[in-house]
């Protein structure tokens, strides 16, 4: 694994912070999963949990589209990977034939919409979550912050177990 992270700027006002940190993050998540093979990226590589690598990106795609796309930005986004109630979690299910490539490319495009969406959005404006209360889009930014630091040390015990990859 090559770090080629961005580091968030040491002094900055508070947008710029708080979106320096989620692009770490993000980029985090790309590092974990760089020079694997598709084999590897769907290996469920820490039993009994069913979760690896390509159904994070896949999750952290939804999360994105979900928070930013149709909660902030008001779009009208299907899940890409799950439904409800047939199957909530298919984003981690659902890993035997889609294409990695094209699993990457949606969860980088939904990144880059989420990016124009906050450089568009104050941050205290407000969207509503699922069960009707208000949130700021600093909530949100805050939220996907811990959303990609949980997933991030989960990647973290996926990736060594499958090559033993240690390391940020």
């Amino acid at each position: 694994m090559t770090d080629q992270r961005t580091d968030p700027a040491p002094v900055a006002d508070e947008r710029t912070t708080l979106v320096g940190f989620l692009d770490h993050h993000r980029d985090t998540l790309a590092m974990k999963c760089e020079g694997l093979t598709d084999e590897q990226l769907r290996l469920r590589a820490v039993p009994p949990s069913t979760m690896s690598l390509l159904g994070l990106v896949r999750h952290l795609t939804e999360v994105e589209r979900g928070w930013f796309g149709r909660r902030v930005a008001g779009r009208d986004l299907p899940p890409l990977y799950f439904s409800e109630p047939d199957n909530p979690d298919g984003d981690f299910e659902d890993l035997d034939s889609p294409d990695v490539a094209a699993v990457f490319e949606a969860w980088r495009t939904a990144c880059a919409e989420s990016r124009d969406i906050v450089a568009a959005t104050p941050l205290d404006s407000t969207a509503q979550r699922r069960d009707g209360t208000d949130v700021t889009l600093r909530w949100i930014v805050l939220h996907m912050l811990e959303e990609y630091a949980r997933h991030n040390g989960h990647a973290d015990f996926l990736r060594e177990r499958i090559d033993g990859s240690t390391g940020e």
